[in-house]
């Protein structure tokens, strides 16, 4: 698969998945192939600030400045670093996704990045998913795949980000949305 369906859109956990690690999450997908899917959860913020974690970058986060649980998969020294920047090429320390939007290497200081960043995000951890398992989760209704919008990864309310996404979907969808953390509770 080159062209995925897959990358650069959004998961959206369905209400019904109880799995703790995705329960209402919004993941970004990084990358997908015939060997996988990797993508980060946009709304799990940590107690963690930005500014202890990446100094140089501090300026540059956006609100709120913390660090994110990008999923369950942790592997120590890893992180990965969303931004928006002007331009959409390559660039040194700059990988685009989409236009003005794209990963940027923190292992280089700003001045180093061949793009101009206004605003990052840096995730600790990924979700990952094997060969057939992504496929497989949706095909059991897990997930709804819908579109990103840059935006979407730099909101400045990550705790809502769940319900403003089904939100601006069509149909049920959007009603998805209004669907409480407990059916008991209804």
């Amino acid at each position: 698969m080159t062209d995925s369906p897959l990358r650069g859109r959004l998961l959206v956990s369905q209400p019904t998945l109880k799995d703790p690690n995705f329960d209402r999450t919004v993941v970004f997908v990084l990358e997908h192939s015939d060997d996988g899917a990797v993508g980060l959860v946009l709304n799990r913020p940590s107690q963690v600030e930005l500014a202890e974690a990446l100094p140089l970058w501090a300026e540059y986060a956006a609100t709120p400045p913390v660090v994110f649980a990008g999923g369950p998969v942790v592997e120590e020294d890893t992180a990965i670093c969303l931004a928006r920047a002007g331009g959409g090429v390559e660039a040194n320390g700059w990988n685009a996704i989409a236009d003005g939007f794209g990963s940027v290497d923190v292992n280089r200081t700003p001045a180093e990045i061949g793009v101009k960043v206004h605003e990052i995000r840096l995730f600790a951890g990924y979700s990952g998913w094997g060969r057939g398992q992504l496929e497989m989760e949706i095909s059991m209704g897990g997930w709804f795949v819908v579109d990103a919008r840059p935006v979407d990864a730099f909101t400045a309310d990550p705790e809502g980000l769940w319900k403003a996404v089904l939100g601006r979907q069509r149909g049920m969808l959007a009603w998805m949305a209004t669907f409480p953390p407990d059916i008991q509770m209804n």
